[in-house]
């Protein structure tokens, strides 16, 4: 969900963080000779600065005291908050084997030992800096809230992330499925695969969560769909640290070109990042009057806790009209809803029932089955046919610096 921050295409920000009175001369005669650079120098140790500005930059340089345990817990603390990105550099005097380990734990993305030849620096944050935007995606995130229990969330949620991943694109795309219902979650047993996701895991440490423990964490579908999703605790109710859901769908989002959400019907204190984190969210609702209200009151909801975000809108699940049917129809819920109606889903219990008892998907079924087909329609349209990069952050950083080496 890139709520990891982003650099400012449009503009190249080396950010260092330095006590050393020589290094801050040296780097601002290594990165000030370059207009097309611009360069911010904040004057402090890691432990003694409380809020090193990192938003915007494309490179994080930190010069530290790794013989000071002070200073290598307050790096640690920043990394959990920046995450991978912007890709961090730490510049230290003393270097031993328990420091590279201690950095690499940290996901530092690279560690000079001084003194520092500018050069040496100049290659090194751009070398960084090209591999972050070789790594970074804009994911695409499809999020689908229940507006009333038992309306098909799960199911439509799946679908739509098997629609994307056979969309039809030159590359097929990668996708990942997430289920957030930590309590009553049915994703991986809609699919037959087994839950990896070890919640006890990672929750007291979000930071350990790293590209090697997802990928330990992950179930594999038959039809190359990846799923996320954790053994249900029915019997208890409980939150988890926003940072580690946050941390969760961070790392998810590097690394997919689409990622699905499932999500619980209750608000925890991690929904609000979810859904600002979302391009296309979705409040699936029956067609029945008070799941109609229901819908429409949360989408109420949704717009005043967030703002001019993601704005929602409402699929009506298990649709069904028939000619003199006395209750709701199509034109009744355009109303209702105006313009937050997205569309509908129709009824087809017993395909859904059969693919949920095989844990098959929907066309495996029945191939070109109408709820895929008008899932298709809803869901398609907009899927740009790359995930967009970062670009044009890098090249800035190879301005000829070979005169001041």
């Amino acid at each position: 969900m890139r709520m990891a921050k982003s650099s400012n295409a449009s503009n190249t920000v080396v950010a260092v963080l330095t006590a050393d009175p020589a290094f801050e001369q040296s780097v601002s005669a290594t990165f000030g000779a370059s207009g097309a650079i611009e360069l911010r120098v904040v004057r402090g140790t890691v432990a003694s600065v409380d809020n090193f500005a990192t938003e915007g930059a494309t490179v994080v340089v930190v010069d530290l005291d790794a013989a000071r345990p002070e200073e290598m817990v307050a790096l640690e603390h920043m990394m959990a908050q920046i995450g991978v990105s912007p890709p961090v550099v730490v510049v230290t005097q003393s270097f031993d084997a328990e420091v590279a380990r201690s950095l690499l734990q940290m996901r530092v993305a690279d560690f000079l030992v001084k003194p520092v030849q500018p050069i040496e620096l100049v290659r090194t944050c751009a070398r960084v800096a090209r591999s972050a935007v070789a790594e970074t995606k804009e994911a695409q995130i499809y999020t689908f809230i229940p507006a009333v229990g038992g309306a098909g969330v799960t199911t439509l949620a799946i679908q739509t992330a098997l629609l994307l991943l056979n969309s039809g694109q030159r590359v097929r795309p990668t996708v990942c499925l997430v289920d957030l219902d930590f309590q009553h979650g049915a994703c991986a047993d809609y699919l037959d695969l087994e839950p990896r996701l070890d919640l006890k895991e990672i929750e007291p440490r979000p930071e350990r969560l790293d590209r090697q423990l997802l990928e330990i964490m992950l179930s594999h579908h038959a039809s190359g769909l990846e799923v996320i999703a954790a053994p249900n605790r029915p019997a208890e109710m409980r939150s988890f640290d926003p940072d580690m859901v946050t941390r969760l769908l961070d790392l998810v989002s590097s690394h997919f070109d689409y990622v699905v959400i499932d999500m619980p019907r209750t608000w925890f204190s991690w929904t609000d990042s979810v859904l600002l984190g979302s391009n296309r969210p979705f409040i699936v609702s029956e067609m029945t009057v008070p799941s109609i209200r229901q819908a429409k009151a949360l989408v109420a909801a949704i717009r005043e806790r967030l703002g001019d975000g993601p704005q929602p809108r409402v699929v009506v699940n298990r649709f069904e009209q028939r000619m003199f049917d006395p209750g709701l129809k199509k034109a009744d819920i355009e109303q209702a809803l105006g313009a937050d109606f997205a569309g509908t889903i129709p009824n087809n219990y017993r395909l859904v029932r059969e693919a949920i008892d095989r844990g098959v998907p929907l066309d495996e079924v029945k191939p070109g089955n109408n709820i895929s087909t008008q899932l298709k329609k809803l869901m398609l349209p907009q899927i740009s046919k790359t995930a967009a990069p970062v670009a044009g952050l890098v090249s800035k950083l190879g301005f000829s610096l070979a005169k001041s080496a």
